[in-house]
């Protein structure tokens, strides 16, 4: 056991927060945290970190009890970092033990020739534990953490106040990554982060031995990593095992069981009460009666299933069928900007969507994934054709909700828009999307991310369009809202083009994949999971090509080092000495070739590339054998050139 809660209670305003939570986490655990917007995952998060106490209700409840072993270490949503140092600087602050015992031993080392017992004890002593905590892996630890991040050999050296509030938050999870506590506490770790790195965390944090539990709306990222999942809600926890996908089946068939428990019980309830209110007063039966009263009286209560939150019920439908071939963008551009400052991100961009299709836009940030939507709708200008076919009615959510007036309020926005519609029929559809009461007056600047979603999602309802263009339509969206908003698009039987880095939403609705990268555009006709498998065929076949062209690069050069020319008589002696040299370079080419090869199959081998401590180790041998062959062939070479 690393942590354990015993009935957490916090209240807020007079209501409770949180009521009588128990949390235990073992060593192994990976929990998800999950609840609606302001059910009290980050309060919870801060009470178990001791940064705010719970409030106490009885006697023995709000203990926090943590084992002597734990260290807890804890990503928040803002970085906390030294800016004045570089990012190598920060990185190696982990490991200041680690160095100030290197730098002993360098001031030992130069003592060593004293041969002084006690000198040589304690270079022997601080060897060996420099060893054991893996003091000449530093830098390969940091290099792999931070490549793996997304950074650059470059950016090493830049001080951390020169990096922007993702790129900090970025840089924090890499410090913590480096400092291994047996508890990780991470606070939404996918913000900021694209595919690429997503998933090289995801791979990281599957092998790294801490355990975890994460607050994320990403439901992927739950599913690929966690084995249960705790809920927050009404202020309760309750805690299922599995990952996302599993948690949203259980909770399904616990909500449905219970419901059943307590219809039956309360029938049987209504049975008792009705006998004992008939039969008490009867002398002749009133025993009986006193005894279905005991019997109710022990009664172990089925507690009453909390009635959901009133879902919001979304619903896109069109009236004209639109053709087979509804879009047809053919030698088109993805430009920014206007004139001299215009700037071309992609060229050359063809690719047909037919009728009924779930086209997902991906890529990385920047590349032009939104630029795209626009100008297809024409909102921006651009190069080539970009035509959609006859009977089409578009639809457009964009991620910013620029398309709302932040001086209307909400029910002004829809008459503005609808004029013909009563203000019943108004409320009644934002009543669908959960904006109900006063709030239909609040104005648009006053809206939250999520409520300035749904208001659009309410306006794309009333378009009734045959084909959708969403951009980024999850953004700020709780789970709750996510999962109708995918229930509705799934059901909808038009045409949608949609850009998302949510690979959950991605994998449930998307029916193929426009990826943008910066050598063009590749249409994969394919949904996300059969996109995920191909890259990494494309990765595993590329890296073996890479390893074919080195035994062939160290062929050809074994080859080169091989080949002797005619020397005269005085020239003799001294090629006898270089030709002998150059044999033993070639076959410690040849052995250290052989030693490369095995090593980098070693990687691909299960056992290996899921342990951390022994992926680091073979790419520590792995480093050693490639400078000892470069060392070789530079030798060789010289060597060469004197022939």
């Amino acid at each position: 056991m690393l942590l354990k809660a015993v009935k957490i209670n916090k209240i807020y305003n007079g209501a409770a927060l949180l009521s009588d939570i128990d949390l235990q986490i073992e060593d192994h655990d990976r929990i998800g945290l999950i609840g609606a917007n302001g059910c009290g995952k980050s309060t919870l998060l801060k009470i178990l970190l001791g940064q705010i106490l719970p409030d106490h209700e009885q006697e023995g409840d709000g203990q926090i009890v943590r084992a002597a072993k734990t260290s807890v270490g804890y990503l928040a949503q803002s970085a906390a970092l030294d800016s004045s140092l570089t990012v190598w600087e920060e990185m190696q602050s982990v490991f200041a033990q680690l160095l100030q015992t290197q730098e002993k031993l360098k001031i030992l080392e130069q003592q060593l020739d004293q041969h002084e017992e006690a000198v040589l004890e304690e270079y022997d002593r601080l060897s060996a534990w420099f060893l054991n905590n893996g003091g000449y892996e530093i830098d390969v630890k940091i290099k792999t953490v931070l490549f793996g991040m997304g950074f650059a050999q470059e950016d090493f050296h830049r001080t951390v106040s020169g990096f922007s509030g993702g790129e900090k938050t970025r840089l924090a999870l890499c410090k913590l990554l480096l400092e291994s506590p047996n508890l990780l506490i991470l606070d939404e770790p996918t913000n900021h982060l694209d595919f690429e790195t997503i998933q090289w965390l995801e791979e990281y944090l599957q092998t790294c031995r801490s355990a975890l539990l994460i607050v994320s709306h990403d439901r992927y990222f739950l599913d690929k990593l966690c084995t249960s999942i705790c809920e927050i809600e009404r202020g309760r926890l309750t805690r299922f095992k599995g990952n996302y996908s599993d948690y949203l089946i259980l909770k399904a068939a616990a909500v449905e069981r219970q419901a059943k428990e307590y219809a039956l019980q309360q029938k049987e309830i209504a049975k008792l009460e009705d006998y004992v209110a008939r039969n008490m007063a009867r002398a002749s039966t009133s025993k009986s009666a006193k005894s279905r009263q005991k019997q109710l009286d022990k009664m172990e209560r089925v507690e009453k299933p909390v009635t959901a939150q009133k879902r919001a019920g979304l619903s896109f439908t069109y009236e004209t069928e639109p053709p087979q071939e509804v879009l047809e963008v053919k030698n088109a551009d993805i430009s920014v900007g206007e004139g001299r400052n215009r700037k071309t991100l992609l060229n050359n961009l063809n690719f047909l969507v037919r009728r009924g299709e779930k086209l997902g836009i991906i890529g990385a940030n920047g590349i032009g994934k939104s630029t795209l939507l626009k100008e297809i709708l024409n909102l921006l200008p651009h190069e080539g054709i970009m035509k959609f076919n006859k009977n089409i009615k578009t639809a457009y959510f964009d991620q910013e909700s620029t398309n709302l007036n932040p001086e209307n309020t909400v029910i002004d926005e829809l008459h503005d828009r609808f004029p013909a519609m009563l203000d019943g029929e108004i409320r009644n559809l934002l009543g669908q999307v959960r904006i109900t009461g006063e709030d239909v007056f609040k104005p648009i600047s006053a809206l939250s991310g999520g409520e300035r979603a749904r208001v659009c999602f309410a306006l794309l309802m009333l378009e009734h369009a045959n084909v959708m263009l969403l951009d980024e339509p999850t953004n700020h969206l709780d789970l709750p809202m996510k999962e109708v908003l995918e229930d509705a698009l799934d059901a909808y039987t038009g045409t949608l083009l949609f850009v998302s880095h949510d690979r959950y939403f991605l994998r449930r609705l998307a029916t193929q994949l426009l990826e943008l990268t910066p050598d063009g555009a590749v249409l994969h006709p394919y949904g996300f999971e059969a996109y995920l498998e191909e890259k990494a065929r494309q990765k595993a076949e590329a890296q073996a090509q890479a390893q074919a062209e080195q035994i062939e690069k160290a062929r050809q050069a074994r080859q080169q080092a091989a080949a002797s020319s005619h020397r005269s008589k005085a020239q003799r002696s001294a090629d006898a000495a270089r030709r002998s040299r150059i044999k033993e370079l070639e076959k410690q080419i040849e052995d250290t070739e052989i030693c490369i090869a095995r090593l980098e199959e070693q990687l691909t081998l299960p056992e290996i590339c899921t342990d951390y401590q022994k992926m680091q180790e073979v790419c520590q041998a792995l480093e050693e054998q490639k400078n000892l062959s470069e060392t070789c062939f530079a030798e060789l070479c010289e060597l060469e050139e004197q022939s």
